[in-house]
């Protein structure tokens, strides 16, 4: 497996800059320099598939073969057990097309209220992360990361992005949105992925 050394550029393949900003600070230790897909005016491509997997790597090849550098991807969301697992790859799509997540949230609200899903115990979650390492010739790399617990409503908390005003991961009692940013990243689903990664990818790790 190729490995990617300090003074090396990679591309986050993402234009969602919650993603760009979390992703950058975990690669900095490592000396990576990350560069925003947008930075390139590169225009997001569809996301065509119906598994995280499959738009990681659709994303990651696509901004890779591009720019002709490294690229890494993100395709993550939220999986609501009550909800038989959505929305799930569709996490971003339930926030419409100019991505408000207080949208996305109220319609988690309303699915759950049709199924009469908010009553004890509390409706299990997880988050889930596909980081995809794609190369300019093609080959990839792919890398999981979940974080399990509940979802609450109302929403509380303004940290972090997405659903995370819902989402309270097991053990905790405030929700992601309540948390201090950098004790959420170290039990984040997308810092679980990052953790399979860099052991993987990255010349000191």
């Amino acid at each position: 497996m190729r490995r990617l050394k300090r003074g090396d550029q990679l591309v986050v393949a993402t234009h969602n800059p919650g993603k760009v900003w979390e992703i950058s600070k975990l690669l900095e230790p490592y000396g990576l320099h990350a560069v925003a897909a947008g930075e390139f005016g590169l225009e997001e491509p569809e996301e065509t598939e119906t598994t995280f997997v499959g738009n990681a790597k659709l994303k990651a090849v696509f901004a890779a073969e591009s720019t002709g550098l490294p690229a890494l991807a993100d395709d993550s969301g939220i999986e609501i057990d009550a909800l038989d697992g959505a929305p799930g790859v569709y996490t971003a799509d339930w926030a419409g097309p100019n991505r408000d997540f207080s949208i996305a949230m109220e319609r988690v609200n309303e699915e759950m209220v049709a199924r009469d899903g908010w009553k004890d115990p509390a409706p299990r979650a997880n988050f889930i992360s596909v980081l995809c390492l794609a190369w300019p010739d093609g080959s990839t790399e792919l890398f999981e990361g979940k974080v399990y617990g509940h979802i609450e409503w109302p929403p509380r908390g303004t940290n972090g992005f997405g659903y995370d005003p819902i989402f309270v991961a097991d053990g905790e009692t405030l929700t992601f949105g309540e948390m201090e940013p950098a004790k959420k990243y170290a039990i984040s689903h997308r810092t679980r992925a990052f953790e399979s990664f860099k052991r993987a990818c990255l010349e000191g790790a």
